[in-house]
């Protein structure tokens, strides 16, 4: 009676059974009514991880519906493909043309806030006698009109175009806002370059527009140029995105071209701009796999992931993807309790990276990604408002980002390092196979740790990762990553990225990384009184703490599967900016920061 009432408990919570025993004679006919009720066949419903989920889409296939590595289940059938590879980036280069020679579909100018005055109660104006003024006067007045009609001030990133009226001229006109002269640097202590804002914009301006062929100088803009176009074509090929993967009409940008004007001799603008369209694709990779719907996104769609990376580079990547008897053999027990709950089987991705002439000398580190490709919440399920179950896709961000940072590692081969990309994927469900609040689990290390809430997976998933990065790859250094915890977004809120470490050079390394890439990280404190709140009586460890600080307690949880006084290791939670709820799509934060964070170790 025990095991027939745990085996009934599933249905009876979700779907409002009744919670009274069954009797065994009714028990097949009750079992099918639910299986019909949640549209999942018998053996799918009573295993788990058959039935929809908040966020699934309908109807999409990706490739096959087993996937390269895939054994798993798939019962959703449909006749879309998915691609992972981004549509063809716009070219960029250098034109001969000034800005009142060139004609085309549409131009912006980039000017800093000094380039307008105060226009009495009326806003801003053009200052006379500047460069502004002349290419305002040339195109009769047009840029004038866009600073009183919109209100335009010059603030950084803001932008707006007009129709120039004239036959000989470019269809639109625009200005674009570089902000303070002052503050405009290739690289920012904090943040986004203004020159890739610049790019954004023109990327914006195409898209409402229409425009194939576009244009843009930046007025006042004079050194450097090179760095300045690599940035501006970051911007240009990440901005204006929005997901069209998984709609029956994509809105794809027209854009085919943009020109830089006033670049001088061109030097080193190609390089950047190809750079630039390395680390976007990679972006571009960490997007698509986070903004996926789970149904789509399986831990086996992650590993075929990683192989489209591998295949791309087969002279530097090589993959392997652990099943989960490798994994038991391992003896990952907190990954693989996590796993225990979904019919879709974990896949553990392990792609290592070595230079093209590698001595056998080179620097040995990994990047450890949590890939919770849809987290229920288990037993302690996720329920009702303000749960976000049904962005929950988005858990998987930390092992997209390292697939995306392999990716443009991959294309721009640094010297000196040997990296290896971890990603422990798999999905955190309900079934009667799952694992409990109560349960002590073992991991790989041999520490034990008691589950009070099945909703903490992601740290077993790293903490697993993070063992095997050190004991079978044997690297000096280690950064995880991973949508880990709502504290951290509270703390920081939805565009900064929490770093935790007890190494300062570690934290060097990884801002000098994060400044490089453009994207925003702040170092937390790893406060070791809070470790108190973790201590368990029955085990080494709980799995989870005190409510306060809780992104500080998953640091300090992760920190215990770190050999400490032999490796360098430092944790990134990105739960904040690495999803954009607002305007339901991803931004593939992170990726660029790990992919220099690898390039500068191997050539610090």
């Amino acid at each position: 009676m025990l095991r027939a009432s745990r085996a009934l408990l599933r249905p009876q919570l979700l779907n409002g059974l009744p919670r009274r025993p069954i009797p065994r004679s009714s028990r097949s006919v009750c079992h099918r009514s639910a299986a019909r009720h949640l549209g999942a066949s018998l053996s799918g419903f009573r295993r788990g991880g058959a039935v929809n989920r908040p966020g699934d889409g309908a109807l999409i296939r990706v490739g096959s519906s087993r996937g390269i590595y895939g054994r798993g289940l798939n019962r959703i059938v449909g006749a879309m493909d998915v691609s992972l590879e981004p549509p063809p980036f716009p070219s960029v280069a250098c034109v001969d043309e000034g800005p009142t020679a060139w004609t085309g579909d549409l131009l912006g100018v980039a000017v800093f806030d000094d380039e307008l005055e105060a226009n009495g109660e009326k806003g801003k104006k053009i200052k006379a006698g500047g460069d502004l003024a002349a290419l305002d006067e040339h195109f009769g007045g047009a840029l004038s009109d866009v600073v009183a009609t919109f209100d335009f001030g010059g603030k950084a990133g803001s932008s707006a175009f007009v129709r120039s009226g004239m036959a000989s001229a470019p269809v639109r006109v625009g200005l674009i806002g570089m902000g303070a002269r002052d503050k405009a640097k290739i690289t920012p202590e904090y943040g986004a370059s203004v020159f890739a804002s610049v790019g954004a914009a023109m990327a914006a301006g195409a898209k409402a527009n229409k425009s194939k062929a576009a244009a843009v100088v930046l007025l006042g803009v004079g050194e450097d140029l090179g760095a300045v176009a690599g940035r501006l074509a970051s911007g240009l090929f990440l901005g204006a995105y929005e997901v069209t993967r998984f709609k029956a009409k994509p809105a794809l940008s027209p854009l085919e071209s943009v020109g830089l004007i006033g670049f001088g001799g061109c030097e080193g603008v190609g390089d950047a701009v190809e750079r630039a369209a390395i680390e976007a694709r990679g972006v571009m990779l960490t997007r698509y796999l986070v903004e996926s719907p789970p149904n789509v996104c399986t831990p086996a769609h992650m590993a075929d992931a990683a192989k489209l990376i591998a295949d791309k580079f087969p002279d530097v990547l090589s993959l392997k993807v652990l099943e989960r008897e490798d994994c038991e053999k391992l003896k990952m027990g907190c990954y693989l309790a996590v796993a225990r709950g979904s019919i879709k089987p974990p896949k553990f991705i392990h792609m290592t990276y070595k230079p093209k002439d590698a001595t056998g000398n080179e620097k040995k580190i990994a990047i450890v990604g949590k890939g919770i490709t849809f987290d229920s919440g288990g037993y302690n399920l996720k329920a009702g408002a303000g749960s976000l179950i049904e962005s929950m896709k988005l858990d998987m961000g930390g092992a997209g980002a390292v697939l995306g940072a392999a990716m443009i590692v991959g294309a721009l081969a640094p010297a000196g390092v040997e990296a290896h990309f971890i990603g422990a994927c798999c999905e955190n469900m309900i079934s009667q196979d799952a694992y409990r609040p109560g349960d002590v689990i073992t991991a790989s290390n041999g520490k034990t740790v008691e589950i009070l809430n099945t909703d903490a997976e992601g740290r077993l998933a790293l903490c697993d990762g993070l063992v095997y990065a050190q004991e079978q790859c044997g690297v000096e250094a280690v950064v995880d990553t991973a949508t880990l915890t709502g504290a951290c977004i509270i703390a920081l809120g939805g565009n900064v990225g929490g770093l935790f470490t007890p190494s300062d050079s570690m934290a060097a390394q990884i801002k000098a990384a994060s400044q490089t890439g453009g994207e925003k990280i702040w170092r937390m404190p790893l406060e070791e009184e809070y470790f108190e709140s973790l201590k368990s009586p029955i085990a080494d460890v709980k799995n989870v703490g005190s409510r306060w600080g809780g992104a500080i307690i998953a640091a300090l949880f992760l920190k215990e599967f770190i050999k400490t006084d032999t490796v360098k290791w430092a944790h990134l939670d990105i739960a904040g900016p690495a999803f954009q709820l607002d305007k339901g799509q991803a931004t593939g934060f992170c990726a660029r920061t790990l992919a220099h964070w690898v390039a500068q170790y191997g050539s610090g």
